[in-house]
């Protein structure tokens, strides 16, 4: 696709703690300036926008202006499944591959008591699938006959069996459900088939769950976003590891969330054999909603305890200050070396939950040619240098975690925060991303 008219352009990620801006000049591809706030949820998140754009604005007139969001809890997904072990982990990693957070997932003819245990999740959308093609179609049938009849507001994603898409969107559109029929996210047995079901859902994102989550009244905001943050990202992922050549994962440590995204290029027998029974997906994120530097930092110190990490006292006590205290910036070298044990953790096991295998008999995940360890996130932007080689070298030397550590990779920090920009900007001006990209490593 060809770029459009030259110009300055704004990119901004509204995060759940922090707004970030990033300026580029799409004729070169160059970073022009950067700018942060605190998101501005407590009164309207344009409040915050606004001020980025300010501090931004002795640089030019800005020709566009492209946001990705996550404020208000991301984008919820709840993913309703034929098999556990199949069709639904399948729709488990799309979701997660299109910027989601997966907060329920079920397997099996819905009951009565699954679906209010799926309202109870309170998800922005669901992604029902079911049955590779030509396979099984009547649990497809009967979910859809269960979200028809049930008090589910929520727009519906539908990526299962293809012989009766038909036939479900019938359904669904009989009782006025709000629905999009894609391609099977798992058209055969060990084949995941992602992108037709992440469009979809990007879509449903951008029409009908940012306008609802009250994150501003009225201000442009809806019209703005073109994607959920981590979709964004892993557009910028996969555009790093297009202009390196080269194996690339990305450990991103925010206030909620820590993120691992891998971009990988199957070589050998992986790119013969079908691992699993769910597929395999080469550019795949995960997402861990219990690990967090500040919303769920308490979950932090849980999971090193599962982990048998080792996490001072100190760092405990601070895990509960800063979760009570959101906002909390560290300013003492004592701080620091809390922060540093936090994301020290949070990035070890996010890494570890990414790169093993996901069922009994599976292999991890192929890391070992990982060409590059990206570190993002504020704690490794802001902290001292020491703290950024402190956390990536744990994940790299994590030996003992049970999967496959990257074998020689060089390791580095998107200190500017350009991946979301990049991915933001692959779209309407590839050849500036690409230039962009090429900056950060």
């Amino acid at each position: 696709m060809p770029s459009r008219d030259a110009g300055l352009v704004l990119c901004v990620d509204v995060g759940s703690t922090f707004t970030k801006a990033v300026l580029v000049d799409v004729t070169s591809g160059a970073l022009v300036g950067a700018a942060s706030h605190p998101t501005t949820i407590e009164s309207d998140v344009m409040d915050g926008v606004d001020r980025v754009c300010r501090e931004l604005a002795s640089h030019g007139p800005v020709t566009e202006t492209l946001v990705c969001s996550s404020a208000g809890g991301g984008l919820r997904i709840a993913v309703v499944g034929y098999e556990r072990e199949v069709t639904a982990e399948a729709g488990h990693r799309v979701a997660l591959s299109a910027g989601g957070r997966v907060v329920h997932v079920s397997s099996g003819s819905l009951t009565g008591e699954g679906v209010r245990e799926l309202r109870a999740a309170a998800p922005d959308l669901v992604l029902l699938v079911g049955g590779t093609d030509g396979g099984n179609a009547e649990v497809l049938r009967h979910n859809a006959t269960r979200l028809a009849s049930a008090r589910v507001t929520m727009p519906i994603v539908v990526a299962g069996n293809a012989d009766v898409a038909d036939e479900v969107s019938a359904e669904l559109a009989r009782t006025g459900r709000r629905h999009t029929v894609t391609s099977n996210v798992l058209p055969r047995i060990g084949v995941i088939a992602p992108d037709a079901a992440r469009g979809a859902i990007r879509a449903a994102f951008l029409e009908h769950v940012i306008g609802g989550k009250g994150l501003s009244r009225g201000r442009g905001f809806t019209e703005l976003v073109r994607a959920a943050t981590p979709d964004a990202v892993l557009q910028g992922v996969e555009l790093l590891a297009d202009v390196r050549g080269e194996d690339v994962m990305v450990i991103d440590i925010g206030g909620a969330t820590t993120d691992v995204y891998s971009v990988l290029r199957p070589q050998g027998e992986d790119a013969e054999i079908e691992r699993d029974v769910a597929g395999s997906m080469w550019h795949e994120r995960t997402v861990e909603a219990d690990l967090g530097m500040r919303w769920n930092a308490l979950g932090v110190v849980e999971a090193a305890s599962r982990e048998h990490l080792s996490l001072s006292s100190g760092t405990q006590e601070y895990a509960v200050q800063v979760t009570s205290d959101t906002a909390h910036r560290a300013s003492t070298p004592g701080e620091w070396e809390h922060e540093a044990e936090l994301a020290r953790v949070a990035a070890t096991v996010a890494a570890r939950r990414h790169g093993r295998p996901r069922v009994v008999g599976d292999r991890p995940r192929p890391l070992a040619d990982v060409g590059l360890v990206l570190g993002s996130g504020g704690v490794l932007r802001h902290g001292p240098d020491a703290v950024a080689g402190g956390v990536l070298n744990a994940v790299v030397t994590d030996h003992a975690g049970g999967w496959t550590v990257p074998a020689a990779a060089a390791q580095a920090v998107d200190t500017a925060y350009l991946l979301f920009a990049c991915g933001l900007l692959a779209q309407g001006h590839p050849a500036a991303a690409r230039t962009l990209a090429a900056t950060i490593a």
